[in-house]
């Protein structure tokens, strides 16, 4: 994932995202996500919502991007110097929108979605360091671990025939059935 938005927040009635501090019992204390980070308890009226559960909607109905996703491809074509801002032509922010996302949704996808988008572009890029993602190579995951000297190995399901077998290792192997 390369930005980390679990923390990240917009907030009915109030500009700008916020990053959540912690909950309390009138609401939560957010963090703003300009350049002065102030500190405030956002009401348990107000809606929040978390960034890496925003998605955009795609021409195939039952398929959405996430915004985590939206961001990368951003970052991947522009850095964190995107040429647009939400003040841009309207002709500019629908094209970007096609280049990132050359199957959204026009229909559902309104340009005020965009320049939401750019927006929260802006204050995440600036903000939040971008992590890059690990190659198959360098992935942990993928990477086969070496067994220790003492530790079994695996047959990965397979029994071997009693010819492959050695009896004298496997003790229940030279017991006979009655």
């Amino acid at each position: 994932m390369p930005y980390d938005l679990k923390e990240i927040a917009a907030i009915s009635g109030m500009p700008g995202l916020y990053r959540l501090v912690r909950p309390t019992r009138a609401g939560v204390i957010i963090e703003s996500l300009d350049e002065r980070g102030t500190r405030s308890v956002a009401s348990a009226r107000n809606k929040v919502s978390l960034l890496h559960e925003i998605s955009i909607y795609t021409e195939d109905y039952d398929q959405t991007v996430p915004l985590t996703e939206v961001f990368d491809r951003v970052y991947q074509k522009y850095g964190t110097a995107l040429p647009l801002s939400n003040k841009s032509n309207d002709q500019d922010l629908v094209a970007f929108m096609g280049d990132i996302i050359p199957d959204y949704d026009r229909q559902r996808v309104y340009l005020s979605d965009i320049k939401k988008l750019v927006t929260w572009y802006h204050a995440v890029s600036s903000r939040l360091e971008y992590q890059e993602a690990a190659t198959p190579g360098e992935d942990a995951g993928t990477q086969q671990e070496q067994p220790a000297d003492d530790e079994a190995l695996s047959t990965a399901g397979i029994i071997p025939t009693e010819a492959d077998s050695d009896a004298t290792a496997n003790p229940e192997a030279t017991e006979k059935s009655a």
